[in-house]
């Protein structure tokens, strides 16, 4: 998966990432981050391939292109690792006994 780091143009939406990227190689999905509160763009968003080869040559044409008036800033996405969930054990406030 593709990252387009922050500074996308704030016109930039699903569409224009998908028509500035599937002309190049299969696109299987993409994705514009988004403010929950105000809906607003967050200026950056993912570009999912159907294999690394595709994402790298993807990467390696656009980087630096322009895209509504702002240049692409891409890199690999890191996937995040969701890790066990940690568990405290009961802590006595009660003075220990001897």
């Amino acid at each position: 998966m593709l990252c387009m780091r922050e500074g996308l143009s704030w016109s930039v939406d699903d569409r224009s990432l998908l028509d500035a990227f599937s002309s190049f190689r299969d696109v299987t999905e993409v994705s514009i981050m988004y403010d929950k509160n105000s809906g607003r763009s967050r200026g950056f968003g993912f570009v999912q391939f159907s294999n690394e080869d595709d994402a790298k040559y993807a990467k390696d044409v656009l980087d630096g292109k322009v895209l509504l008036g702002r240049p692409l800033r891409i890199s690999y996405a890191l996937e995040r690792v969701r890790g066990a969930p940690v568990v405290v054990p009961r802590i006595s406030s009660a003075e220990p006994k001897d």
